[in-house]
């Protein structure tokens, strides 16, 4: 095995037990080990800190797996750590109207490129590096033993692959190809979801407790669900007795999917209306209309994939909240969402006192919204706290 020195002073993020080592902080590489080749990681102090995934040619050239020296990092190890995370959802699914989540996420659950979704009897499977790619033969067959899926469907597009120099790949890795929809439960709301052509891996689970939290906000209210994908807030909130829902989104595929759901959860028709539309455009069409709304929710894609987008995306974010706080009822409730992991609960908080100051509203903080148990945060590996939401009361 290839040996790794750090340069001195540049070992304390592995001290820590972070798994991202930087290029820049590497001092030699004794040999030449492919990409995502495991190589044993040392300090200046030639101290053993940690085995980890070597990539020449990303800016995160070490990831790291395993702290214990006298581990072997084998298709042992693989399953042990797989048998770990699924063992961690049991009290997610453990709920009889729930039958989809998150059974592996990255680096949160020590397996750094490697996430796997469950939908119902199908898994999806992205797979974000290479170390992860090496050894997926391996990882298929742990998955199939553990848990005797149908099928396990490759959606690794994701633009985390161009970093590590791995082509996109999508397609059946295993078993049956899923149908054009796979029937799910979430939180006891019926979903027909694409995971071949859905976005990601197929379905949105990071928002299934914020669903029913905000949906407890809306009987007997007019909502209006922006980026509402395959419908999640505006299912549960028809399920809690929303008085009519508007949900926009400017997709087709997902506008189709909804109304799917809509007619597979025998909600009436006339309690809600689907809109093809980009949700800055219809926010103002709406605004010129004079269109008042009792709650809205704002739940776009990610603004900021990295810090330099910083800057863009907190414009963005703040136009949009300001445009969403001019179309709510005096005391209307506003749930906003981002999913920027380069975005901080305190800059969110920042950008929308910005956005309140704007529309010239007071608002209120009355809940702060997380990722699920299925998407932990490792208490070592703050990154993965991506999702992060706000519950306000707009005056």
């Amino acid at each position: 095995m290839i040996d790794v020195v750090l340069k001195k002073g540049k070992e304390k993020a592995a001290l820590q037990r972070h798994p991202w080592i930087f290029s820049g902080a590497i001092d030699k590489v004794k040999g030449q080990p492919l990409n995502g080749e495991i190589v044993k990681v040392y300090g200046a102090d030639k101290s053993f800190l940690a085995y980890g995934y070597y990539h020449n040619q990303s800016r995160v050239a070490l990831r790291l797996l395993e702290w214990d020296e006298t581990q072997e990092i084998n298709k042992e190890w693989y399953h042990q750590r797989i048998k770990n995370a699924v063992a961690a959802r049991a009290h997610v699914l453990s709920n009889a109207g729930t039958n989809t989540c998150r059974l592996v996420f990255s680096e949160s659950d020590f397996l750094p490129g490697l996430i796997v979704d469950k939908y119902a009897d199908f898994l999806s499977l992205q797979i974000l590096s290479a170390g992860i790619e090496n050894n997926k033969t391996d990882i298929i067959d742990i998955l199939i033993e553990e848990l005797n899926p149908l099928g396990i469907f490759d959606k690794s597009d994701a633009n985390a692959r161009t970093h590590e120099n791995l082509e996109v790949s999508q397609g059946l890795l295993w078993g049956e190809n899923p149908p054009e929809f796979v029937e799910v439960k979430e939180n006891g709301v019926v979903y027909h979801i694409n995971i071949a052509d859905g976005q990601k891996s197929g379905f949105y689970c990071d928002q299934r407790d914020n669903r029913e939290i905000l949906a407890a906000y809306t009987k007997d209210k007019n909502v209006l669900d922006c980026f509402c994908y395959s419908g999640g807030f505006t299912l549960n909130s028809l399920k809690q007795g929303a008085k009519h829902l508007t949900s926009v989104d400017s997709s087709a595929l997902a506008i189709d999917t909804l109304t799917h759901n809509l007619q597979l959860n025998g909600f009436e028709q006339e309690r809600q209306t689907s809109i093809q539309s980009d949700v800055n455009k219809q926010l103002r069409i709406f605004k010129e209309e004079g269109t008042k709304f009792d709650v809205i929710v704002l739940d776009p894609p990610k603004y900021a994939p990295s810090r330099s987008a910083l800057d863009r995306a907190a414009r963005a974010y703040k136009d949009l909240n300001r445009l969403a706080m001019l179309l709510l009822e005096s005391g209307g409730i506003l749930a906003t969402y981002s999913c920027s992991g380069a975005v901080d609960l305190e800059t969110f908080k920042q950008i929308i006192a910005w956005a309140a100051l704007d529309a010239g509203k007071e608002v209120q903080i009355i809940k702060q919204f997380h990722q699920p148990e299925d998407h932990p945060v490792r208490i070592s590996f703050p990154e993965g706290e991506y999702l992060k939401g706000l519950l306000l009361r707009v005056l």
